[in-house]
């Protein structure tokens, strides 16, 4: 019996605000496969991860699929065993002295921290204890959020969304507000973890995160698909400038796609 896709997206239609953010919107991705999902500010990006976190939900229709891992209705502590969510706004709310350990096991709980109402149990210390060694900051452990350097704390926030194992993880624009080096080493994880066979969604606006290991690209513009197919095919002068709405011109280089 085969796996069930990642992500069964049919005619699906959001509103926010009384505004139409995603427009009988269709997507399926399948196990395993690491696609990116690029687009400009307002393309409805950010209303897809919600999508997907269970924040928000389609417009009733006959039409409409909404499937993670082969299932409409989830449980979303229970979802998130099987899908990951690495997003910048952790670092809005994460204790800027919890450590790197509590940073992780607060995965659990859903929690900015970890504090005596919540039951760590060891197994949940050792899930903590292997995401931090698989991610090398296994080290900083015990260091304070305040002391580390953003790359390493991007990297703690990647460990947190591993702690449940789950099968696949969506990165939300994960370079965001990171220097060069911090950039590298993020990006590196993420090759690290395609190549041990973890599913990744990339949500972005940047190519240079588009990580080699990513073949799929799917261009999203106004709440819409516009193009899906192989990143050579989709990655061209002609579909980034109208997806922009600016020229672009775009270099590859090391298997990096570079737009300029």
């Amino acid at each position: 019996m085969s796996e069930p896709a990642l992500l069964q997206l049919e005619h699906v239609t959001v509103v926010r605000g009384g505004r139409t953010v995603l427009d009988d919107f269709s997507l399926v991705v399948r196990q395993p496969e690491c696609v990116a999902i690029v687009g400009p500010n307002g393309a409805g990006k950010s209303t897809l991860l919600k999508l997907l976190s269970r924040e928000c939900y389609p417009v009733p229709s006959p039409a409409t699929v909404c499937r993670i891992l082969g299932r409409d209705r989830w449980n979303v502590f229970e979802l998130r065993s099987g899908l990951g969510i690495v997003s910048n706004d952790v670092a809005a709310w994460i204790d800027p002295d919890a450590s790197a350990e509590d940073v992780v096991l607060s995965g659990f709980f859903a929690s900015a921290t970890i504090d005596t109402l919540n039951d760590v149990t060891p197994a949940m210390r050792g899930a903590a204890g292997r995401a931090l060694v698989r991610l090398g900051i296994a080290h900083l452990a015990a260091r304070p959020v305040r002391e580390l350097s953003s790359g390493e704390f991007r990297r703690a926030t990647i460990a947190r969304a591993l702690v449940h194992g789950p099968r696949a993880l969506v990165f939300d624009e994960p370079t965001t507000s990171l220097d060069l080096a911090a950039r590298r080493d993020v990006c590196a994880a993420m090759r690290e973890l395609a190549r041990e066979g973890v599913s990744i969604v990339l949500v972005t606006h940047q190519l240079d995160e588009v990580i080699p290991e990513i073949d799929r690209v799917v261009l999203l513009d106004s709440g819409r698909v516009v193009a899906d197919g192989p990143k050579s095919s989709v990655l061209t002068p002609e579909r980034l400038s109208a997806l922009f709405r600016v020229p672009v011109q775009v270099e590859l280089r090391d298997g990096i796609y570079i737009a300029h």
